[in-house]
């Protein structure tokens, strides 16, 4: 049964102009760490200004961000980071309900594999295409029309909501980090990720880690005497998926309805610089999920110890280990 407030705030939600909202959100090319993503920020700070919420747009101090000791790490280049809070400036002593959501896509990938320019939004029926149309652009959208019907319904709130649009999620979570570390907080939190509908209670957590693997540079009219380091890392990667069957064999029963729930995922490989030469290193990168509860060094250890006993297997990286790093 719905409230008289509740039913009148979805009375005032404007579809169309939710839609249209979505489509110029996915116009803007927000990739992580690129300037478009810094310009949305901007032009979302005006969007929350005009709802009437009290906004809060400024430029995350790096150093000191990357110099504390539980900076979350990054993947993409950046020069800049911007932090978006917007608040409902009315409200009793109630609580504050953060809706958060972020900005940033991922690269569009193949271009030949889109129908039409990533960037933009092409309408299908009632579906909307784009790059980051699902993740998380249309949260975003949903959060936006969320504020614009509770104050066209005349609502007057218990407590506040806080508005969190942040950067850098899809390489770490930078923005998130950035804008907690800003001061501002809540006592819940909504955030809109696709998720099917499901409302989800636990996530696992999530590493990114490094292997460096050597090999024997040779030309290829004596490839006999080189080693390829592509060749060394197979069994690294064979043992890696090793690995993630282990580690999801048992899952928490929060997490059991997902076919791999802590995904160990290779995501470059990295070798080679001349197409006549045996490689002599290759650099493999790639994500590492953390199970419920689990402290994320005994994660690493896992890992580490995976690529140990691959090594000890094999006569070359016995003698010529890999090297593991964890990037973020």
């Amino acid at each position: 049964m719905l409230s008289d407030e509740e039913a009148a705030a979805l009375a005032e939600i404007d579809e169309a102009a939710l839609a249209r909202t979505l489509q110029e959100l996915i116009a803007v090319p927000s990739v992580t760490g690129s300037a478009a993503e810094s310009e949305l920020q901007h032009q979302l700070a005006g969007r929350l200004e005009w709802l009437g919420l009290e906004t809060d747009l400024w430029s995350m101090d790096l150093a000191a961000l990357r110099a504390h000791p539980d900076f979350p790490g990054t993947e993409a280049p950046r020069d800049e980071a911007w932090g978006l809070v917007g608040t409902t400036p009315d409200g009793g002593d109630g609580p504050t309900l953060i809706l958060q959501g972020h900005v940033d896509v991922v690269p569009p990938g193949d271009l030949a594999a889109w129908d039409g320019d990533p960037f933009v939004p092409r309408v299908t029926g009632d579906v909307v295409h784009g790059r980051g149309a699902c993740d998380m652009k249309a949260g975003i959208a949903a959060h936006l029309a969320a504020l614009a019907a509770i104050r066209a319904a005349g609502i007057r709130l218990r407590g506040r909501i806080a508005v969190h649009f942040v950067v850098g999620e899809e390489d770490g979570g930078l923005g998130a980090f950035g804008t907690l570390q800003r001061g501002h907080g809540g006592d819940a939190c909504v955030i809109a990720e696709p998720t099917a509908g499901t409302l989800i209670t636990a996530n696992a957590g999530a590493l990114t880690f490094r292997v460096t693997v050597p090999g024997r540079a040779a030309h290829a009219s004596s490839r006999e005497r080189g080693v390829s380091a592509i060749d060394a890392y197979l069994p690294l990667h064979q043992a890696l998926a090793r690995l993630e069957t282990v580690r999801n064999t048992d899952p928490d029963p929060l997490l059991a309805e997902y076919p791999i729930p802590y995904a160990l995922s290779v995501g470059t490989v990295r070798s080679g610089d001349w197409a006549s030469s045996v490689p002599d290193l290759l650099v493999a990168e790639g994500r590492l999920g953390v199970r419920l509860d689990e402290d994320p060094a005994e994660a690493r250890r896992a890992l580490e110890e995976c690529v140990a006993e691959a090594c000890a297997a094999d006569p070359w990286l016995r003698a010529h280990p890999p090297a593991v790093t964890w990037p973020g």
